[in-house]
């Protein structure tokens, strides 16, 4: 079964669509389960790619405990409450969207697809869902031709700022220029974390000169390369590691504030101290995450910092990812208080198997599964998803 663009209208009805092709015999043609869908992506991935985007920091236990987090929190249903119509759509840096979900950057889109141009088919599930996409530095497609496949729906761009300054002020000025509505600055990324599936395999894609287009096309990284070997991908790569990793200060933040009037997101900001100060430094926008426990084990589960991270960031628009799986996940999130849920390995998976298409049924499935969540337990508005709605839930014995 195929996946056509969202229709007008509540996003459960993806599973009408879903029932009323069963009458003729059509199953759907992905996974309706993370657990199938992970599965299924595993066998579709080729190895390296695979213990890439699934794998984790350590012994992977900040990983699982991202998505054990959200097993601790229980939904209180309310009844007689008209929940027949629900309205999902959220208002986020002067932008009216049709949902809180967001595609999180993932550093490998372009080759987790078999034409390596994965990049271009999120943004076109972007485009077809509404669903804003966070398009990486680390992409296989420049970030102009990403941002020309978006449509109305907006993107932001992610930067792993360089060491570089002219560099970084070039992508992020390319970023302007393409469009793009926002900047996402990553903070917890200027060096690898411990990845042990990656290292037994001795595989970092961008060392292999894997998805560093926006690189590759930009002047200021072009005169960085040695004159002679500016088209060498051992030259191209190996300058780009050495460039790569921008230990940010404090004291960098109001150069990079001073780079573009585009709305500034700082992600990997968790704790309540850095959120506050980063507020008073100008930022329009906190992202609290882990990086879904790929770069440090043995901390925190994102979802049990966002509460604090709500509160010190005192009004400002909160993005939230790591360890959502689920509809019900983004319901959790919203209720603890995120402006907008990100997904990051889920929608991977289904690009992996199905290109735009799968991302798209990634997408309509977890809005559907939070839509009809809504309107069962009775919260037809975001607004009704308060702390309040939550209960702690006592763990099994």
């Amino acid at each position: 079964m195929t996946n056509p663009a969202v229709p007008q209208g509540p996003f459960g009805d993806y599973q009408n669509e879903i029932y009323l092709h069963g009458l003729s015999g059509a199953l759907p043609r992905y996974p309706m389960t993370f657990a199938e869908l992970e599965e299924r992506a595993q066998h579709a991935m080729p190895p390296s790619v695979w213990s890439y985007v699934a794998g984790g920091a350590g012994d992977e236990r900040t990983q699982r405990a991202n998505r054990e987090a959200f097993a601790g929190w229980g939904l209180l249903p309310r009844m007689l409450v008209g929940a027949d119509e629900r309205d999902l759509t959220v208002e986020l840096f002067g932008r009216t969207l049709p949902s809180p979900l967001f595609l999180a950057p993932v550093g490998v889109l372009g080759i987790c697809t078999p034409d390596g141009h994965g990049d271009l088919a999120t943004a076109r599930a972007a485009a077809r869902t509404g669903v804003p996409m966070i398009a990486s530095t680390l992409s296989a497609d420049p970030m102009e031709t990403v941002a020309a496949e978006l449509g109305t729906t907006p993107g932001f761009f992610q930067l792993y700022t360089p060491t570089d300054r002219a560099l970084a002020e070039s992508l992020v000025h390319r970023a302007e220029k393409a469009g793009y509505a926002g900047i996402v600055i990553t903070l917890d990324t200027w060096v690898a974390g411990w990845r042990p599936r990656d290292l037994a395999t001795a595989n970092f894609p961008q060392l292999r000169g894997h998805c560093l287009a926006n690189y590759t096309c930009d002047p200021a990284f072009r005169a960085l390369l040695a004159p002679g070997r500016r088209d060498d991908p051992n030259e191209t790569a190996l300058t780009w590691a050495r460039v790569f990793g921008n230990p940010l200060t404090w004291d960098d933040l109001p150069w990079l504030r001073s780079l573009t009037t585009l709305p500034l997101i700082l992600k990997g900001l968790c704790h309540p101290e850095d959120v506050r100060r980063a507020k008073d430094l100008g930022v329009d926008g906190v992202y609290c995450s882990n990086h879904g426990g790929r770069q440090a084990n043995g901390g925190l589960p994102a979802l049990d910092v966002l509460p604090e991270a709500v509160e010190a960031a005192e009004g400002l628009p909160v993005l939230f990812d790591s360890g959502v799986c689920s509809g019900a996940d983004v319901v959790k999130a919203l209720a603890l208080g995120a402006t907008a849920v990100g997904i990051g390995r889920p929608y991977t998976y289904g690009l992996a198997l199905g290109g735009a298409d799968g991302v798209v049924h990634v997408l309509r499935s977890l809005l559907a599964e939070a839509d009809l969540i809504m309107a069962v337990d009775g919260y037809p508005r975001l607004a009704d998803l308060t702390p309040g709605a939550l209960r702690r839930v006592r763990p099994a014995p």
